[in-house]
């Protein structure tokens, strides 16, 4: 064999780097998730291009990445239940282990048939969450499959559907707010009932005659550092660890909060009474 010169070395190991990072981004949910509970009730289809997770009166599914990722981009496509969907909740989210983990959440609350879904997110940092905010869309989430995206950085963390953005959490610990940032996250979601809580309050329930429900998965990506071993593949030239809002994303993001938010935890006097988290003070 010819000895590779230093130029050919280097091409060589800029590839097999970029090939670490981009196995994170190979799209088959076969080579990138377990479902880990269900009792069959998730399947893998289509040579590993579709996941659906599916609920009856005997149980719900979920599935989790075989990798943990340290900061990242993550795109799922999602088709959440359709018609009579009130009870159900579809969990989507990052989050680590150990009681000071950290978690990011999106959460689909199912409603009555031509109701909108309510969408829940929330953001963990060592064990303390209570930062929900919540939104109704701006179509139909059940007929179509849509991109639901967690661009996490250090800097920031941005929910976004189907590229616009909807929640902007940024990094607060300059006033004493833990951020995520720190502790490697696998991505897990499931399907499940929470009719004791999840539709007007608990006051809708679950109608079985319905079951199964389903919720159908596609097109995954991750532009994200795997986190392996006690190590990072992070590639610091990445544009997403220094991705922020441009005024366009600024005015979507402000376009939705207007016209879409249902809930906001940093206007909620009442449950704060003694004054709002410091990051809600953040412009």
């Amino acid at each position: 064999m010819t000895p590779l010169s230093s130029d050919s070395s280097s091409v060589l190991l800029a590839l097999v780097f970029a090939g670490s990072l981009m196995a994170a981004s190979a799209g088959n949910f076969y080579s990138d998730f377990d479902i880990t509970w269900g009792e069959g009730r998730g399947k893998i289809l289509n040579n590993g291009k579709l996941l659906t997770l599916s609920l009856d009166k005997a149980s719900g599914s979920g599935f989790q990445s075989k990798k943990e990722y340290l900061l990242g981009k993550i795109d799922m496509e999602l088709k959440l239940v359709p018609g009579n969907s009130a009870g159900t909740v579809t969990a989507y989210y990052l989050s680590s282990k150990g009681s000071t983990w950290d978690e990011i959440d999106f959460e689909f609350l199912g409603n009555l048939s031509g109701q909108p879904y309510t969408v829940h997110t929330n953001v963990f940092a060592q064990g303390k969450g209570n930062r929900e905010q919540q939104f109704h869309l701006w179509f139909d989430p059940t007929e179509e499959f849509h991109t639901y995206s967690i661009l996490w950085n250090s800097q920031r963390i941005i929910f976004s559907v189907d590229g616009t953005p909807i929640r902007e959490f940024k990094n607060a610990e300059s006033l004493g707010v833990p951020f995520p940032k720190n502790q490697p996250m696998r991505i897990y979601s499931s399907l499940w009932n929470a009719d004791d809580w999840a539709t007007q309050g608990g006051r809708v329930k679950t109608d079985w005659s319905k079951a199964p429900f389903t919720t159908s998965y596609r097109n995954f990506n991750a532009n994200a550092c795997v986190w392996s071993s006690g190590a990072s593949s992070c590639d610091s030239k990445s544009s997403w660890l220094t991705e922020e809002l441009d005024e366009r994303n600024k005015n979507k993001l402000k376009w939705v909060r207007e016209n879409y938010m249902i809930y906001n935890y940093c206007t909620d006097t009442r449950r704060f009474p003694q004054g709002l988290p410091p990051e809600c003070h953040l412009s």
